[in-house]
């Protein structure tokens, strides 16, 4: 094309980095196109020329995306911890990445010393000084077997957990009933009211739960996320319409449970009054979809993301159950009347496994009416989820963002272009009391450390230059 022709068109701009030269091309009539842009991450160029060189990496990636995509997830069945995860008395799960009781954050400590009372373990919480002094011999991952926990994430023998099953191969997922809000074992508290609720879905709601889902059958809990990103949830911190579907799909088996009709309406009343019931479910949904990606060589998809209130960590498809780990950040966002950013703990719980399959923070746009309790503003919720497509491989066929035009959320984390890009993975969160008993103190929005990422694509650049 001569100059002569291309000064004769219409100037259009496309502008990065320093706003100088774009605000004055704007001034004078031109169209400007502004992209933001900045170099990968310090010290990761050597990394991601051997990744981004590795032939198995995209054909992996497209197999890791077809996995998690694939999953149906239905609830099968409600039953106890002990037995389902094979754990013996005393030996407890928790959210995040391993760690032992010296460097476990308050919260964490709060909710152990609440569980070894509801589990006849342990007689005065507040004086817990060790797990020996809980009586607990045994502390891992729930990830480790399968589940998922909210906030502290805490699972004894005797509490009672959703199982979610891919009919597809039989593989299963867990996590446990979900309190409510507030003062509540998962933000940490442990005062003689926390325990008499669990007692009480203990003896009471789980029982029922197990009675009606039985009675019902399997119940498509993948199809109820698909609906409520329709109807304003993103199954993070905004439950309403999933907690509500679930309700209406399992209230008549629950009344034709043959359980006192008490019983059935103050289980009726609990899970109708807490909007965040469902979060219990879309977690382990989220946990079945992820974990069929796990283990495919060359693949940089994250598969996880989870904290313990002291550490936040990763795991990726093509690095098997490896923990990339770095300390937790403190989330930012609005907090509980009498309480502050002083109060709260850094960054607790493995609910973010909604974000690593494309729902919470990666969703916000569907649900706008978040930012009355997390922060920011109904535009920053959109631009929130339109950033997430610039870092993950694919988007959702089933979680259709109607503000979006329907567009898929993103979903498919890539190392890689975290590295390149410097944008973070979006997490929206409540935020725990950084005292043992304190329980929620709000809730806001949060990152992962960045040191993780280039600590995963370093191990997947060893893995790959092994290879070739």
């Amino acid at each position: 094309m001569a100059v002569t022709e291309i000064l004769r068109r219409e100037p259009h701009v496309i502008a990065s980095g320093v706003a100088l030269l774009a605000d004055s091309a704007a001034r004078q009539g031109a169209r400007v196109t502004r992209v933001s842009w900045a170099p990968p991450m310090a010290g990761t160029d050597a990394d991601l020329d051997v990744v981004l060189a590795d032939r198995r990496r995209q054909p992996a990636n497209q197999d890791a995306v077809a996995r998690m995509l694939g999953v149906r997830a239905m609830l099968v069945d409600v039953v106890q911890a002990g037995p389902a995860l094979g754990l013996a008395p005393g030996e407890f799960l928790h959210a995040g990445p391993p760690i032992d009781w010296d460097r476990a954050s308050g919260p964490l400590r709060g909710a152990l010393a609440g569980a070894a009372v509801f589990e006849g373990l342990a007689d005065d919480p507040g004086q817990a000084s060790s797990t020996a002094a809980l009586g607990i011999t045994s502390l891992d991952s729930c990830h480790h077997r399968g589940a998922v926990g909210p906030m502290a994430g805490v699972i004894s023998p005797s509490m009672w957990l959703f199982v979610l099953e891919d009919p597809a191969d039989g593989r299963r997922a867990f996590c446990s009933l979900n309190e409510g809000l507030g003062k509540v074992l998962r933000y940490g508290a442990y005062s003689a009211e926390v325990v008499e609720r669990l007692r009480w879905m203990s003896a009471v709601l789980g029982p029922l739960l197990r009675a009606a889902v039985r009675r019902r059958g399997p119940v498509d809990v993948t199809a109820i996320l698909a609906q409520m990103v329709q109807m304003g949830d993103e199954a993070h911190n905004r439950n309403r319409a999933g907690t509500l579907m679930l309700l209406r799909d399992l209230l008549a088996p629950m009344a034709e449970s043959g359980f006192a009709a008490s019983d059935v309406a103050d289980a009726a009343r609990f899970i109708g009054g807490n909007d965040h019931f469902f979060l219990n479910l879309a977690m382990p949904a989220c946990k079945l979809a992820l974990d069929a990606a796990r283990g495919v060589p060359g693949s940089t998809m994250v598969v996880a993301m989870a904290r313990n209130g002291t550490d936040f960590g990763i795991q990726i498809a093509g690095t098997g159950d490896q923990w990339f780990t770095a300390p937790a950040l403190v989330p930012e966002g609005l907090f509980l009347p009498g309480y502050g950013p002083g109060d709260a703990n850094p960054d607790i719980g493995d609910s973010a496994i909604t974000e690593t399959a494309g729902l919470g923070g990666f969703a916000m746009a569907a649900a706008p009416a978040i930012v009355k309790l997390v922060g920011g503003t109904v535009a920053s919720a959109l631009a929130s989820t339109e950033r997430m497509y610039e870092i993950t491989l694919a988007e959702h066929p089933a979680f259709a963002i109607p503000a979006l035009g329907f567009r898929g959320t993103p979903t498919g984390i890539d190392v890689t272009l975290v590295v390149r890009t410097g944008i973070l993975p979006q997490i929206n969160t409540g935020m725990a009391g950084k005292v043992a008993g304190t329980g929620q103190v709000g809730a806001g929005l949060v990152t992962p450390p960045p040191q993780v990422f280039p600590a995963a694509l370093a191990a997947l650049a060893k893995l790959a230059a092994a290879v070739t």
